[in-house]
């Protein structure tokens, strides 16, 4: 298989999963781009709810940590395949968190497990989304999973990363682009 170049960075984009992805962990999900190059790619699948609450990560992380009871049974994603035992925390951009990395001007990654007190306290970045695990692409595979129509794309949108619910976030990324969900086949296809 020849590989696909990358003619275009993603960082910033959405995944959205095609129909024809039935695995457990893609299976109409939506991914959060956050580094794309040429020489792979990595995002953090935002709607595909883990078995573990807020509050069950952080006690893991600090035994002795406080968590508000109004975020305590926030869900925490299952961010992808790789590295499940490892935390990765998709924040608003907020000034002070020297381990946290820009993936937009407004947008934060971090795998620090300081910032989880903060949020348990509600004293960190007004809005997040816990994972655990990270999806992986290397270099041209995601292009070529986009060429068989795996995935279509779009450029992310923070009330879809932030403020709407799991459940209907594959469906609004959908409806962004202009599609009915029920449109969506199965037959991946070239026009």
């Amino acid at each position: 298989m020849s590989k696909i170049k990358t003619t275009q960075s993603l960082k910033n984009h959405f995944l959205i999963a095609m129909p024809v992805l039935s695995d457990q962990y893609f299976s109409r999900s939506l991914t959060f781009i956050v580094e794309h190059t040429s020489e792979g790619a990595m995002g953090i699948v935002i709607n595909q709810p883990s078995t573990m609450t807020f509050r069950e990560l952080i006690k893991m992380a600090d035994a002795s940590a406080i968590v508000d009871d109004d975020i305590s049974n926030k869900v925490v994603v299952c961010g992808g395949p790789v590295h499940t035992d490892r935390g990765f925390i998709l924040h608003m951009a907020k000034g002070g968190y020297s381990s946290s990395i820009n993936v937009s001007s407004d947008i934060m990654l971090t795998t620090s497990k300081d910032i989880l007190s903060m949020l348990g306290k509600q004293d960190g970045p007004a809005k997040s989304v816990v994972a655990l695990g990270y999806a992986g692409w290397d270099a041209g595979q995601l292009e070529q999973e986009i060429q068989d129509s795996a995935w279509l794309t779009i450029e992310a949108d923070k009330e879809i990363l932030f403020d709407t619910p799991n459940s209907k976030k594959w469906e609004a990324a959908v409806n962004k682009l202009g599609i009915n969900v029920w449109q969506l086949t199965q037959q991946a296809g070239q026009a």
